[in-house]
């Protein structure tokens, strides 16, 4: 099998052929750390640690992901918070690496910061300026887009089509451009906000001048992958060509790939519409692990809609393949099992041919998964079997070995099962005693007495039980 991804560039699915035998190069747009991360972080992570994960049972993997510590999103919060960029930036951070450990997403090679990359960006944008690609202007710097003959060949936009200040990173000071398109590489200071020090004056970097840089730093001229979201496909990635091209005369990525949007209940995901989930949110109603199944049950590249129904959907799947992931712990060690972790590839080839003629399919997810579901049903069904009657329909030879197929395509998918995790329903209160307070809860709130509402959800939530509210007025539990 030969693995085959679609290349936004050239809008077609093409052999992957690495530049260097063994090696794969991966850089991925990071965050810009002024807030906490929301479910399309959430997904656009999920679908690159999948990714990266399965390059990894073939290459040795080289990934890279940017974070951008300077910015006016994140000037802004630091005034309203009083406080500094700095500050903003480290909380953030944090907070980043704390969601993205209960995705279990893996930490990447390395996190180059847009604030410990000046000299480069610098270095970069003096390249542009004595290649007539970039022109100072009043202590800014300017990208000529005219000047780039292929300007928009990822996007697919035509130049007149297209506006320099899409996504409110390029400043409005338009009078002091050659050309309305053209965009900022160096912004010059303003006052009250950090700055460095430049041969065009005191000023900070322009935001997709970062991303071309630290690609270069960190992993050269030409890589082999270039990741992110679709939302990115323009101005960034666009413009990062641009100067990446402009200034080395070589392909900034040979393959270029990008994740489809989050929709909630239909509509993009977006704090103007108040439909804006944070990671941390959904966390404290849903197993980390159910988020990253609803997140791959779609192929990456197409939307996903974030609903309840889906959402729950994703909650009984994950407790089907946890059960199967968890079945050598509840029975492994009466037939001597040894766990190989994650399991060798030669010994579970022929039970995840279909798995990995998915995953050769330009990552198709919403196929792979099905196998996996095949096999935790399987090893379900077996485990309540070996729990009613002591006996099995498998030998322990072939239960072993679907488990460890299990394993390995679990594993890939980023899935991770602890016994502690178990969904089990609490023993101090029967399903009759739930509920009976779940409706009591209801009644209380439909005569507005909604501090009674609030202590019995507490009080349920205090014995482990997350009540979830429909919008047709009922409530569940989990």
């Amino acid at each position: 099998m030969t693995l085959r991804i679609y290349n936004t560039i050239t809008r077609r699915k093409e052999d992957f052929i690495p530049l260097t035998s063994g090696i794969v190069k991966m850089y991925v747009c990071g965050v810009t750390v002024y807030d906490y991360c929301h479910l399309g972080h959430a997904r656009a992570y999920v679908v690159w640690d999948m990714v990266r994960r399965y390059l990894e049972t073939k290459y040795q993997v080289q990934f890279v992901q940017n974070i951008t510590d300077i910015d006016d999103k994140i000037l802004k919060r630091a005034q309203e918070q009083n406080t500094t960029m700095q500050a903003i930036a480290e909380q953030y951070i944090a907070a980043y690496d704390e969601d993205m450990a209960r995705l279990n997403i893996a930490k990447a090679n390395s996190y180059p910061r847009a604030t410990a990359t000046i000299p480069e960006i610098i270095e970069l944008i003096q390249q542009l300026i004595d290649r007539d690609y970039a022109y100072v202007s009043h202590g800014d710097v300017y990208y000529a887009v005219q000047k780039f003959p292929t300007y928009g060949k990822l996007s697919g936009r035509k130049l007149e089509d297209m506006q320099a200040g899409a996504s409110g990173r390029v400043d409005d000071r338009e009078e002091q451009k050659r050309y309305p398109f053209d965009f900022a590489l160096w912004k010059s200071a303003k006052p009250n906000e950090p700055f460095w020090g430049s041969p065009w004056g005191d000023g900070r970097p322009g935001w997709h001048i970062e991303c071309s840089a630290m690609v270069r730093s960190h992993l050269g001229e030409t890589i082999d992958i270039h990741a992110g979201g679709t939302d990115l496909q323009f101005p960034h990635h666009e413009n990062e060509i641009a100067q990446s091209e402009a200034a080395y005369k070589l392909p900034l990525a040979n393959y270029w790939m990008h994740n489809g949007f989050v929709n909630i209940d239909g509509e993009k995901m977006s704090k103007s519409l108040n439909n804006f989930q944070t990671i941390r949110d959904l966390l404290t109603v849903f197993d980390p692990m159910a988020i990253r199944l609803f997140v791959l049950q779609a192929q990456y590249r197409q939307p996903i809609d974030f609903t309840e129904e889906a959402i729950n959907a994703a909650t009984k799947g994950w407790e089907t393949i946890r059960e199967g992931m968890l079945f050598a712990s509840d029975f492994g060690e009466r037939w001597g099992w040894q766990q190989i972790d994650p399991p060798l590839r030669h010994e579970v080839s022929e039970a995840i041919a279909g798995f990995e003629e998915a995953m050769e399919d330009d990552f198709n997810t919403s196929v792979a998964i099905s196998y996996v579901f095949e096999l935790a049903k399987k090893l379900r069904a077996e485990r309540n079997s070996l729990s009613h009657t002591g006996e099995t329909a498998a030998s322990s030879e072939t239960l072993f070995k679907d488990w460890q197929a299990l394993s390995y395509m679990t594993n890939i998918l980023g899935f991770i099962a602890k016994i502690s995790d178990r969904g089990v329903k609490p023993e101090s209160l029967s399903e009759t005693e739930i509920t009976s307070l779940i409706q009591q809860r209801i009644e209380a709130k439909k005569t507005k007495n909604y501090q009674e509402g609030d202590r019995i959800r507490d009080y349920l939530k205090d014995k482990g039980i997350t009540l979830i509210d429909r919008k047709d007025g009922t409530t569940s539990w989990m």
